[in-house]
Order: structure tokens, then sequence, then C-alpha cells
């Protein structure tokens, strides 16, 4: 990034440990150095680090576990983006936020970015939050609609698979609920060219549209498809959050992306 100055969030997550690689020089905190819902706190480090672009990855990521705790998911994805909106306007940063495809109700096969969000669970209506946050104390953002996330530095989809594969004769995966999986080292690769972009929303993910029980079986040999209604889950799933990456280059399939994810948390 040349001169330019980069602070990370959430720097010790799956997705932000491959983006403190991709800056190798940018000023990283964690969860620990900083509390996003605190807005004095985030106030007060931004300022004091006066960075030129600020990457988002912190957020609480438990689906399931955000319909539990519906104040603690508002708080860290809705109105914790909003604070770091606010202080990144007040030193002139960009702002690089991640949302989620479970922005969507899955009504439809497949979502453009300028379609408009009908979040079904908790979860998902606390990223919302966060983008209307974001976009009502900043102009000056990027917010990065990302899906299926999977990458070395954290628990994923195809650690489960593989775990559950030595564990179980079979392994059930719901086959009806269909988006695309996205390598994080592949996204984090991508960030810039989205600081060239103008401000707004971008969908970023791999090529590919699969159900999880495909995704699964590119994964284990041992997997069985079943129905979501087999499957009860306390956050109710979108049937389709299929993003369609219409404003960048797109990225390579899945596949080609999970081959190398394998590869490399083989070696």
């Amino acid at each position: 990034m040349g001169t330019i100055k980069a602070l990370i969030i959430g720097s010790n997550g799956m997705l932000g440990s491959d983006l403190c690689n991709m800056f190798p020089y940018a000023v990283k905190l964690t969860h620990r150095d900083l509390d996003i819902t605190n807005k004095e706190q985030v106030l007060g480090s931004i300022q004091r680090i006066k960075p030129d672009v600020v990457i988002n990855a912190a957020a609480y990521t438990d689906v399931d576990g955000c319909e539990d705790n519906q104040e603690l998911a508002f708080q860290v994805n809705g109105y914790g983006p909003g604070h770091i909106a606010e202080a990144c306007s007040k030193v002139g940063a960009l702002l690089v936020h991640f949302s989620t495809d479970y922005v969507f109700d899955g009504s439809r096969n497949e979502y453009i970015e300028s379609d408009t969000p009908n979040p079904i669970n908790v979860y998902g209506q606390s990223k919302l939050l966060g983008e209307q946050k974001i976009a009502e104390n900043t102009e000056n953002y990027r917010i990065i609609r990302i899906s299926w996330l999977f990458g070395i530095h954290g628990k994923n989809f195809v650690e489960t698979m593989l775990k559950l594969s030595t564990q179980m004769d079979r392994v059930k995966v719901v086959n009806d609920q269909f988006g695309k999986p996205t390598y994080t080292v592949d996204l984090a690769n991508k960030i810039t060219d989205v600081l060239e972009l103008e401000a707004g929303i971008y969908h970023l993910t791999n090529e590919g549209v699969c159900s999880w029980y495909e995704f699964a079986s590119a994964i284990i040999d041992n997997v069985v498809p079943c129905t979501s209604e087999e499957f009860p889950r306390k956050a109710k799933r979108p049937k389709y959050s299929v993003l369609v990456n219409s404003k960048t280059e797109p990225m390579r399939h899945w596949r080609a992306a999970l081959e190398v994810y394998m590869k490399e948390r083989n070696k």
C-alpha cells in the first residue's frame, strides 16, 4: 500500500489474519486492544492512530448465538461499526467493512448490491444495522458483503466437516440452502482493488453456487443430504443467499480455492 497507513480491527480472526498478511505494515488491533462497542474508546483510538484506511473485520458471527445474545449482536455488529464510521469521518479515513449474505431473506435465487435487504435472523438484522449506521456516519466507506467464509486461521465449515467425518459414519448436511463459499485469502487479496472504487456496497465471493451438501461433498466422502427441516437450527437461514459480484472482476471458482486451502492446511 506504499505510504498509506492502514488500521485493521479484528486482526486475529480468520479473515483478519489474512488481511494482516496482505497489509503487513498495518496497525493491528484485536478485541483485547479495542472494544468496538465502546464509542469513546473507538473515537480515541482512531484519533490517536490517524489511519488513512480502517479495515473492520471485527464481528459477532455465531449465527445461532446471536439469537440468544441479541443485545451483544446489535452492539458488536450494528452500533460498533457506526462508532468506527464516525471516528473515520473525524480523521478523514476510508472505512472498509464486511457485511453478510444473511441481510437477504433468500426468497430470490440471487442478489445484487442494490437489492433490498430483508434479514430473517438476528445475525442478519444486526449486520444490516451496521451497514445503516456506517452510511449515517461517513460518506467514504466500502461495505463488502461476503458469504460462507473458510480460511486457515479460524473455525469454519471445512474444518467442521473434516472433524465430523472422523467421528461419524455418515455426516448429514442440508441440501436446500444455496450460496457461494469464499476463501479468506482471495477476499483479502481483493481489498486493494476495492480501495480504488467509489464509495458504496460491494459483493465479493468466489465464483460458483452450491448447497451446503455439495460443498461438504467436495471436502469429505461420507456425507449424506438432508433437508433443513431434518436439521433444525435456532436461527432461520435463507434458502438462497447467492451474492452476485456485479461491480468487480470475478474471483476464481470456490473449488479451485478449496483445493489451495486443503494443500495449505496440510503443509
